[in-house]
C-alpha cells in the first residue's frame, strides 16, 4: 500500500491541521521533535529504489536537518485581513507542491496567527507512504500529554468489536447461513469493485463529480466541528454506531447540497426551481477506507512498532465502494436507517480485504492498474481521536483536522473525534466545489435535523 501511494494517480499526502490554544515557539517544537518524531524510523529515512524488487522501495536511514522540515513563514498578522482565509490559502498551496524523495517525506509548517478557533495553527504534511491515519494518530498520541495531567499520555480510545449474532453460539445452521451470506456479499462486492476499477460502472455526473486526473489539482481544506454529545444522542436513540450516524449525516448533507445545486442549474437553464430538484437514480459512491488491523481503533505506538506485532505500523488499510442514496426524505432518520443497512451489509463482506490483496497483487506483477478507483465521487475516512483534551510539547490543542491531497476524486470527507467534538474535514477540488463552507453548513444542519427527529421519536 505504501508503494501504491506513489502511483501517479494516487500520489497522496496526509495534510493535518492542528489548532493550538496558545502561540507556539518554533525552537521548543524543534527541540522536542528530536526526541519524538525523529525517533521513528520512517520519519528519519529516505525512500530509495530497491533494485531487488521491480518498482520497489526500501527505507534507508539518514541524518535529518530539521531546518529543512520545520517551516516558519514570516507573518505580519496586522496586515492579514482574514486569518481564517489566510490559513486556508496557505494550506491549499501545500497541495500544489510535493516533498522531494531526497529527504524524509514530511514537513511541519508553524503559523503563529490567531484564527476564529485557535491562537496558532500547525500544518503537518506527511506522504501517505509513511503510514495511514491509524498509524499517525497513534504517533500523535504518543507525542502528546493530557491537559489535565501533563505527566500522563492520552487515553487510547478503545473500540469493542461486536460479536456477530450469527456466530457459533447460535448453532450450526445459523453459522452456515451467515457464511453463505458472507460469501454472496463478497462475490457481489468484488464484481462491482472490479467493474468500477475497470471503469465499466461509473458514478453519475453531478456537481460533486470531477473529471479523471483530479490528483494533481489544487485542493482546499475546510473543517467544521459539531458536538460529539449530539452524535452520541442520535447513536443511542437509534441503536446504531457513531460511524453509522456520521454516514447518515453525510448522506443527508450531500443530498441537501446537490438539491440546491440542481435548483441553481434549473434557474440558469430557464426552468423553475422546485422543492425537490434532484434527478432520479443518482449513483454516488465513496471509496471508504477501513482499518484491517485485528484490533479496531487506535493502537499504542509501542505495540505498533514492536517486531511481529499484528497491529503494526504502516498502511494496513483496505477500501470498499460505499453507496450513498441521494434523495430528499420527509423523515431525516431515513438517511441514518439507509446508511446503517448499507454499512451492515458491507461489514458482512470481505471486500476491504480483497481490495488490499488485489493492490498487492497488481504491484507485485507491475500492473499499472494498481491505483485507487477514480470513478467514485468521493473518498470517505474516519479516525477516532483522544477522549480528553491533550497538549503537544506543552501546547494545548484546540482541534485536529486531518485530510488528504493528491487523490483522484474531487471531494474527500474525513471525520475525526477529539474530546467532546466531532469534526468534518473536507478536501475539495477548488474548481469543482467553490463553496465548501456551504457543504459544511449542510452537514451541520443535517445533524441538527436528525438529532431533532431522534428526540421526537423518543417522546412519541
Amino acid at each position: 500500500m505504501a508503494r501504491m501511494f506513489h502511483e501517479p494517480e494516487s500520489n497522496v499526502y496526509i495534510v493535518t491541521m492542528i489548532g493550538f490554544k496558545s502561540k507556539i515557539n518554533p525552537e521548543v517544537v524543534k527541540a522536542n521533535l528530536e526526541h519524538s518524531l525523529l525517533k521513528h524510523r520512517r520519519f528519519s529515512s529516505l525512500q530509495v529504489v530497491d533494485e531487488k524488487i521491480e518498482g520497489g522501495l526500501k527505507w534507508v536511514p539518514t541524518k535529518v536537518n530539521l531546518d529543512d522540515h520545520v517551516i516558519v513563514p514570516n507573518l505580519e498578522p496586522k496586515l492579514i485581513d482574514s486569518p481564517d482565509k489566510f490559513v486556508e490559502d496557505y494550506t491549499s498551496s501545500l497541495s500544489q507542491t510535493g516533498i522531494k524523495m531526497s529527504m524524509p517525506m514530511w514537513d511541519l509548517h508553524l503559523l503563529n496567527i490567531k484564527t476564529s478557533d485557535a491562537e496558532s495553527v500547525a500544518v503537518l504534511r506527511v506522504h501517505h507512504s509513511l503510514g495511514d491515519g491509524t498509524s499517525l494518530m497513534s504517533l500523535l498520541l504518543a507525542c502528546c500529554r493530557k491537559v489535565s495531567d501533563p505527566n500522563e499520555v492520552p487515553t487510547i480510545p478503545s473500540v469493542t468489536k461486536k460479536i456477530d449474532s450469527n456466530g457459533h453460539s447460535k448453532g450450526f445452521w445459523p453459522y452456515l447461513l451467515f457464511k453463505l451470506w458472507l460469501f454472496w456479499n463478497t462475490l457481489v462486492d468484488v464484481v462491482m469493485f472490479i467493474a468500477t476499477a475497470l471503469m465499466f460502472v461509473r458514478d453519475t455526473k453531478t456537481p460533486l463529480k470531477g473529471e479523471l486526473g483530479n490528483g494533481c489539482l489544487p485542493r482546499r481544506f475546510v473543517h467544521r466541528s459539531v458536538s460529539l454529545d449530539d452524535v452520541k444522542l442520535v447513536k443511542n436513540a437509534m441503536n446504531t454506531t457513531i460511524n453509522d450516524v456520521m454516514l447518515g449525516v453525510t448522506q443527508a448533507g450531500l443530498s441537501r447540497y446537490l438539491n440546491r445545486k440542481y435548483g441553481q442549474l434549473n434557474i440558469i437553464n430557464g426552468l423553475s426551481e422546485r422543492n425537490n430538484n434532484l434527478p432520479n437514480n443518482i449513483r454516488l459512491r465513496a471509496t471508504f477506507f477501513m482499518n484491517l488491523r485485528p484490533s479496531a481503533g487506535i493502537q499504542e505506538l509501542a505495540n505498533m512498532l514492536k517486531k511481529g506485532s499484528k497491529a503494526k505500523w504502516g498502511n494496513q488499510i483496505g477500501y470498499i465502494i460505499f453507496p450513498f442514496t441521494i434523495a430528499l426524505r420527509d423523515d431525516p432518520l431515513d438517511y441514518l436507517r439507509e446508511a446503517k443497512v448499507a454499512m451492515d451489509r458491507k461489514k458482512a463482506s470481505l471486500e476491504a480485504s480483497f481490495s488490499y490483496f488485489l493492490s498487492k497483487s497488481f504491484l507485485k506483477f507491475g500492473n499499472k492498474a494498481a491505483s485507487f478507483p477514480s470513478e467514485t465521487t468521493l473518498w470517505f475516512s474516519n479516525v477516532m481521536g483522544p477522549k480528553e483534551e491533550i497538549s503537544l510539547h506543552g501546547y494545548p490543542i484546540a482541534y485536529v483536522a486531518p485530510s488528504c491531497s493528491g487523490q483522484p476524486n474531487g471531494l474527500m470527507i474525513h471525520v475525526v473525534s477529539y474530546a467532546n467534538k466531532m469534526t468534518f474535514v473536507l478536501s475539495v477540488d477548488d474548481g469543482l466545489i467553490p463553496d465548501p463552507h456551504k457543504l459544511c453548513d449542510d452537514l451541520e444542519e443535517s445533524l441538527h435535523l436528525i438529532k431533532t427527529a431522534s428526540l421526537l421519536k423518543d417522546i412519541n
